[in-house]
């Protein structure tokens, strides 16, 4: 951080306070995009209905952090520095109404967009006295004893806006966009005849970028405990975690077994979730369900069996691999299909699906997220662990001979504090 030399004896001069303004918001800038990154990042701002309710909402005390430049005019005697980049964090102290209407049509709709940005300016005017050399007990009125008055603030805030959508049959409005430079923070939907806001019409977007974690609230980092489950059993949240870090996956799905004429095509991979989870009490007991692998189909039956899902309560899943709804027992050439695909998790990704067994060879078993395929031959071969789908089994190198199928691999839990 930047700082003055002042000498005694000299004359002050209006730069050094300035200068000092200046290279603190420059140190606090790039102390925020140390921790925070560029953002934008947006904390409180709660948005909530009036009391009482009305047609209205009240967006609370917050902030927002948001990459822009040091100065884009001049700041008093510093000339403007609209060429460096700088983090700044506009602060609301008060909150902030608004007014919205219903639509006017039965059976309609309409979707209010509440978005936010920094906003910067000059405020506070006053009429300054200034030194007067001709006579120094009797102060100039302004500059040039003109009596002008002079901004003597330069603030940072969040300036927020509502936009109204178009009136829509219900179900069928839509968002407004969100502008350039400004983010998207709640979605307000009313309908007609409606009278007030209720707290069921306010939703958050889910790109909204609030701070999801403050400093009390993390831990040296996810990692420092880990507990795998390879078989379903139950989480017990440790003393002083509130948080956890969820990897799920689903079990992949069995593979039929060939006929002395077709090959059997490969089983699909189970799906992939992961999820941060926050607000645990320690002590918790969370139910963790591993999906099995799917069973190996057998010659002239049984028929191969599906992954299960994997899951952590009721917070997140991974679901299996299925079965394609084509194969059969005398015709099994087909490749699994679909694969499993993670749900509810902050990243969710599938499985691939399995492949088509062809001439006299099996098809290739699908993978689930970061797993690995399983390479087809004469035989069927399980699946890769964690998730893979097995693949299918071939006709011999006659082409004549059938091979049972292979079984899906299971799934896994991971959870880290």
């Amino acid at each position: 951080m930047d700082r003055n030399i002042v000498y005694a004896g000299s004359i002050p001069l209006d730069t050094d306070v300035l200068s000092l303004n200046r290279n603190a918001m420059v140190a606090l800038g790039f102390l925020a995009q140390a921790c925070l990154g560029e953002g934008p990042y947006v904390d409180g701002l709660a948005c909530t209905p009036t009391s009482p309710p009305s047609l209205g909402v009240v967006v609370g005390p917050g902030s927002i952090t948001q990459l822009s430049v040091v100065d884009t005019a001049a700041y008093g005697s510093l000339p403007a520095d609209a060429a460096d980049p700088l983090v700044k964090m506009g602060v609301n102290l008060t909150s902030t109404s608004f007014a919205l209407a219903a639509p006017s049509t039965a059976g309609q709709a309409i979707a209010y967009l509440l978005q936010a940005t920094l906003i910067e300016t000059d405020v506070n005017p006053i009429v300054l006295p200034y030194y007067n050399a001709a006579n120094p007990s009797q102060p100039y009125t302004g500059p040039n004893n003109a009596g002008t008055s002079q901004n003597t603030q330069r603030v940072q805030r969040v300036q927020l806006q509502l936009k109204a959508g178009a009136p829509a049959t219900v179900g069928a409005q839509t968002l407004p966009p969100v502008d350039n430079g400004w983010v998207g923070l709640y979605a307000i939907t009313m309908t007609y005849g409606q009278l007030a806001v209720g707290t069921a019409d306010i939703a958050v977007l889910p790109q909204a970028p609030f701070v999801a974690y403050k400093l009390p609230q993390l831990r040296p980092g996810f990692g420092s405990g880990v507990q795998t489950f390879a078989q379903s059993g139950a989480f017990v949240v440790p003393a002083g975690v509130t948080q956890v870090e969820v990897e799920l996956w689903g079990g992949g799905s069995g593979s039929f077994a060939s006929t002395s004429t077709a090959p059997s095509g490969g089983g699909s991979g189970g799906g992939y979730a992961r999820r941060r989870i926050a607000g645990l009490t320690p002590g918790l007991s969370v139910p963790v369900t591993v999906g099995s692998g799917g069973s190996a189909g057998g010659i002239g039956g049984p028929l191969p069996g599906a992954g299960g899902t994997s899951s952590f309560g009721t917070y997140v899943s991974a679901t299996g691999g299925s079965l394609n709804a084509q194969a059969t027992l005398g015709s099994p050439q087909n490749g699994a299909t679909p694969s499993g695909v993670g749900v509810n998790g902050d990243f969710n990704a599938g499985g691939s699906n399995g492949q088509a067994g062809i001439s006299n060879v099996g098809g290739i078993g699908g993978a689930a997220p970061l797993g690995g395929t399983q390479n087809s031959g004469t035989t069927a071969n399980s699946g890769v662990f964690p998730g893979g789908g097995a693949s299918g089994a071939g006709t011999g190198p006659a082409g004549n001979t059938a091979y049972a199928g292979g079984a899906g691999a299971a799934g896994f839990v991971i959870v880290r504090w």
